[in-house]
């Protein structure tokens, strides 16, 4: 070894010194706050505050007991828990179960019960649990959402008018009459200005309203009444804060063990939950913000499940309500525009600060006023559209029953009697089959809807038996699973309907298929949209010889070696040589007579596969547009590219696209001598005849059209193909070889320069054929009347991703197409 090398031992004690050209190390690093999450810290902890304080007004604990739950939820939450935007602290849909908590046990116990929940989730996020949760069907969670808030808006009213709620719904709806009749005006005219406020605050119009409307409606509400009832003198019940050497603690539970058991279930379960679907909650909001809002880590739910029980077990040490995630208060943190986990916990330290300074102030608050702000969070709890939701999956009943569970008997049985019936439906779900017998035309139908299993075999053998002998039959199996038995009921009724000389068709899917996997015809399981070339179904009418090309037994073309690339984006691929034939001409290739003969079946083939598996689901829906005619909306218009699928690419259905497709998706310009009175026939009847409301031209990526465009002689255009390219010469001179020549900015994609000249011809293409459109007088008129629209897209077949064209900016720019959740 050399001597200039030091040993491994020595090398261990060799100091590090920073490199002779470097500044020297600085101090260590400082903690620093981004200003995003100091401004969304002050707009939570607004928030947090009065809800914290009316929450435990609900629950029947004392109100510091919110306050300490806001702060530890804000720092141990915040800093532990796995959801970085994610604010915990007191929630609403604990209140219930801790209310009950509190009635059945007393507080100190109830504090050891959070303690004990705490523990609980830590040995939850530990086994790594955390999806499990997700499972539970969401018109469970809805339901017991719902339940909750009901049970706290019914118990708030009896505070808002000056009341004292009892310990449940039914007790509190027997007592409300009398309520009513022993009004007291104070409470209710604060409750009544709480509540305006709340509702319209966030309505103010105008620019004065765009400011204050950054304000929390909540703290305003409270804010308000509190100051109105402080300068008009009521004398109604106000908040009671004891000092905090007389704070009570937790202590060791009292009570059977059984039922202490099941509070600690119960408060795990919920505060868990609803923790977890939180969590998933803000991931969504978070990939709706804008890119320049800054970059957020996905949630770990395991290690939010860890953070709730460090979170719990300290609150009910200090004697705190038990934690959770709120909604309310993180949609705000990622509203407000919250970069990291600093938010949270900085609103966690706010809140520290104000109970420890600001006790003379909130003492001034009236409860009636935060019995108003939490009856309406209550209500805010009961969703429409969660109900229109349940309602359109079917689930109404789960969500209904869970609701009165909740509401009359409590949040852990509401809970399990919503699980039973999610799955009583779920199990009638797959053993109810409807079977039906139809004669048509002297074909007789028999549609089966549902899941075909033993238990349904005696009725599909006796509405089969009704078809006569000798009789033209269809089977159409509308489902997405048979099992062995209904598929031997079925094959044998088929062989015997067929000897007897009867036909039988069976459509839809096929058994043993699943709802995930392509339907299976004849043994083929390719997809829809697989190319014919691509299928893998093809079965060789014998078995391949030692050594010989599975796919040349199996039909492919001979001639080329194993690893020859055939797919679409291989060298002189369709459309991507630059050929001027290269949009849909299929390459000349040699192959033996079983590879012409399978070509020559293809069509036919790929006919049948829809009248055996799309037809029927689509027939219904043709015959509307068969009797109603054609209505489009949209005039596509691009290229006659074979990889360019207009319906797939646009997610489009029969009778939505009038598609006009040419070679380079070309607009020869209105009165050329070259010009082509198809393309202007079929844009004239688009507008003027069929009203469309937009026009779209669409290029796109690896056009062969463009790479002969570019290598293309105007003066030698003798071919039919040649002189149609003469139509995207002024596209040409968009793009001159100096892209920068005369300073102005040329088309193209948003976040990358084009690849290669044919792609910045491409775009520039989509941008002229626009201009040649407005230049055909039926879409100059239509434009001038507002009734018409033109936009451009790329489409680029590789990345299969899509982008428009944006006009806003010089030259204009493409954006690509984000992903967007079309069911919420």
């Amino acid at each position: 070894m050399s001597a200039c090398v030091p040993a491994r031992a020595d090398s261990a004690r060799t100091k590090h010194v920073h490199p002779p050209h470097s500044p020297p190390p600085g101090g260590p690093r400082r903690f620093r706050v981004a200003g995003a999450d100091v401004s969304a810290a002050i707009a939570v902890f607004l928030i947090a505050l009065p809800l914290s304080l009316g929450i435990a007004l609900a629950t029947g604990a004392p109100l510091q007991a919110g306050l300490v739950a806001a702060a530890v939820g804000g720092i141990v939450a915040g800093r532990i828990g796995g959801c970085p935007l994610q604010v915990s602290g007191p929630a609403a849909g604990l209140t219930v179960v801790t209310a009950d908590l509190i009635h059945q046990y007393g507080w100190r116990t109830t504090c050891a019960i959070t303690v004990f929940a705490g523990i609980a989730q830590l040995g939850l996020g530990c086994l790594r649990v955390a999806r499990t949760a997700l499972a539970v069907s969401p018109a469970i969670v809805h339901g017991m959402l719902a339940g909750i808030g009901v049970t706290i808006a019914v118990a708030q009213l009896h505070i808002v008018l000056g009341g004292t709620p009892q310990s449940s719904v039914p007790d509190n709806l027997v007592a409300l009459p009398a309520q009513l009749a022993n009004l007291h005006p104070a409470d209710v005219a604060v409750s009544v200005l709480t509540l305006t406020l709340l509702l319209l605050w966030p309505r103010l119009p105008g620019r004065a309203g765009d400011v204050l409307g950054k304000l929390p409606a909540a703290l305003i509400a409270v804010g308000g009444a509190t100051a109105v009832a402080a300068l008009t003198g009521l004398r109604l019940p106000k908040v009671d804060l004891p000092s905090w050497s007389s704070h009570a603690l937790a202590s060791l539970p009292e009570g059977p063990v059984l039922g202490l058991v099941a509070a600690v279930l119960t408060t795990t379960l919920v505060c868990s939950v609803q923790s977890l679907l939180g969590a998933v909650a803000v991931d969504k909001l978070v990939a709706a913000r804008p890119a320049l809002t800054g970059r957020v880590k996905r949630s770990d739910l395991d290690r939010e499940l860890l953070g709730q029980g460090a979170a719990n077990i300290v609150s009910g040490s200090l004697g705190g309500l038990p934690i959770a995630g709120v909604a309310v208060r993180s949609s705000a943190n990622v509203a407000a525009g919250a970069v990291s986990r600093n938010s949270t916990m900085l609103h966690g330290v706010l809140v520290v600060i104000a109970a420890l300074l600001l006790v003379p102030a909130l003492e001034l608050i009236p409860l009636a006023s935060l019995a108003a702000l939490v009856m309406s969070v209550g209500l805010k709890m009961v969703s429409l559209n969660h109900i229109r939701t349940v309602t359109r999956h079917r689930e109404v009943l789960v969500y209904a029953v869970t609701t009165c569970g909740v509401v009359f008997l409590g949040v852990l049985e509401g809970v399990v009697l919503g699980i039973a019936v999610a799955v009583g439906v779920a199990l009638h779900r797959l053993t109810r089959t409807r079977i039906t017998h139809d004669d048509v035309e002297g074909v007789h139908h028999v549609h089966v809807r549902g899941q075909l299993t033993f238990l349904a075999v005696p009725r599909l053998s006796r509405v089969l038996h009704q078809v006569p002998h000798g009789a033209d039959a269809v089977v159409e199996l509308d489902g997405s699973f048979m099992d062995h038995a209904a598929y031997e009921t079925l094959q044998d009724w088929q062989r015997t309907h067929t000897a007897q000389g009867g036909s039988v068709d069976i459509t839809g899917r096929r058994p043993g298929t699943r709802i995930s996997e392509p339907a299976e015809v004849d043994g083929c399981r390719c997809r829809p949209w697989t190319p014919w070339r691509n299928h893998q179904c093809e079965r060789p009418s014998k078995a391949p010889a030692p050594g010989t090309d599975r796919r040349a037994a199996a039909g492919a073309p001979t001639g080329e070696s194993p690893g020859t690339t055939t797919g679409p984006n291989a060298p002189g691929a369709s459309g991507e040589s630059g050929v001027p034939g290269a949009h849909g001409a299929p390459a000349a290739t040699g192959g033996t007579g079983g590879t012409d003969q399978r070509r020559g079946h293809e069509l036919a083939r790929g006919i049948s596969a829809f009248h055996r598996n799309t037809a029927p689901l689509m027939r219904r829906e043709l015959a509307r547009l068969a009797r109603e005619g054609q209505q489009p909306s949209q005039l596509f218009l691009t290229c006659a590219d074979s990889r360019v699928v207009t319906s797939m690419i646009t997610s489009s259905g029969p009778g939505d696209l009038f598609v006009v497709r040419n070679v380079g998706n070309f607009v020869p310009l209105p009165g050329e001598e070259s010009g082509d009175d198809s393309v202007a026939a079929a844009i004239e009847y688009a507008v003027d005849v069929l009203k469309v409301r937009s026009i779209t031209v669409c290029g796109h990526s690896g056009c062969g059209a463009m790479q002969a465009l570019l290598g293309a002689d105007p003066a030698g255009a003798r071919t039919p193909l040649q002189r149609w390219l003469r139509h995207g010469l002024p596209s040409l001179d968009r793009v001159p070889a100096d892209a920068a020549e005369d300073g102005r900015e040329r088309p193209r994609l948003a976040g990358r320069a084009p690849a290669d000249a044919a792609e910045r011809l491409c775009l520039a293409n989509v941008v002229q054929q626009l201009e040649h459109l407005r230049a055909h007088e039926s879409v100059a008129r239509a434009l001038g009347a507002g009734d018409l629209e033109l936009q451009g897209m790329y489409f680029h077949v590789g990345e299969a991703q899509s982008y428009l064209l944006s006009e806003d900016t010089e030259g204009g720019v493409f954006e690509l197409v984000r992903e967007t959740n079309l069911t919420a």
